[in-house]
């Protein structure tokens, strides 16, 4: 932030269409700025920048930076795969770089230039269930569910009942993604949703109701992670995964699997910068 202006510089960015304000503090010496309160006034479409979350960059004593990550709402949403994928991005453009390694929530992770954007290193995911089944709007659904770094419950669309396919084909994920995203079953929390469809040429369609957001976004980085493992795990698919997300954009994901132990998971997609800009801070208002 400008202290002279009371103006906070940004960045907006985009990852395969999840879209973040990037807040740049690596060189700045401003004093401590709650961005978990701001995020929701930067996030709104109509009165902010707009985007899925905040992502602010801050020195690190042993890596190239520290990445924090606020869910659009303010809250916390675990690690962010397109949200580090434009941090590397920011990183390695600002300092003519090919590669950086970089903290989030404790963990360190790398990543590096490729011919379609950037490919980010995630961690190993954790708590892969599979078959459990939820009641949803009075009906009984097949969920999965995998930990990528954020938590994510996946259901098949073909294996939905036929009330919630229509629903969603009709009037979008909203109401059935929320539904799951609030269940006792994921409480106190809550999960990210992902429904899966597996296309022609074994490539994997997703759609994502981001907790945090509370709505669809146009891609989900963690997300595409998961629904790639479920389609190896399940649906006979090899790595590299290819997923298109909502945005129509592909994101690919790498790993190892034996049975279904997962490691060396590897999320590849486009990143651009969309522009720089300063706004005035709402208590200048």
């Amino acid at each position: 932030m400008n202290g002279a202006q009371h103006t906070i510089r940004f960045t907006k960015m985009t990852g395969a269409g999840n879209d973040f304000v990037l807040i740049d503090e690596m060189d700045q010496r401003t004093p401590s700025t709650d961005w978990a309160r701001l995020a929701p006034f930067l996030c709104d479409r109509r009165f902010g920048v707009g985007a899925d979350g905040v992502l602010v960059l801050r020195p690190s004593q042993s890596l190239d930076f520290v990445m924090e990550y606020f869910n659009a709402d303010g809250s916390s949403g675990g690690m962010c795969g397109n949200g580090g994928r434009c941090a590397a991005s920011y990183y390695i453009l600002k300092h003519h770089r090919q590669q950086t390694t970089f903290e989030a929530l404790g963990d360190s992770y790398a990543a590096r230039t490729a011919e379609e954007g950037i490919i980010l290193r995630m961690k190993d995911p954790v708590n892969i269930q599979l078959g459990k089944r939820i009641t949803v709007m009075g009906e009984s659904l097949p969920i999965y569910f995998v930990d990528t770094g954020a938590p994510h419950a996946a259901a098949f669309v073909d294996e939905l009942p036929d009330r919630f396919r229509r629903l969603i084909a009709s009037n979008g994920i909203q109401e059935v993604g929320g539904a799951i995203r609030n269940h006792d079953e994921f409480k106190p929390d809550g999960t990210n949703v992902d429904f899966i469809e597996v296309e022609a040429g074994r490539r994997l369609s997703m759609r994502t109701y981001e907790r945090g957001v509370e709505a669809e976004t146009l891609a989900c980085g963690t997300g595409a992670v998961a629904c790639s493992i479920l389609g190896v795990l399940l649906k006979g698919l090899k790595p590299p995964v290819e997923i298109r997300t909502r945005s129509n954009q592909v994101l690919r994901v790498n790993f190892h699997a034996k049975g279904d132990r997962i490691s060396e998971v590897e999320l590849e997609g486009p990143v651009r910068i969309v522009f720089h800009g300063d706004i005035e801070h709402p208590d200048q208002r």
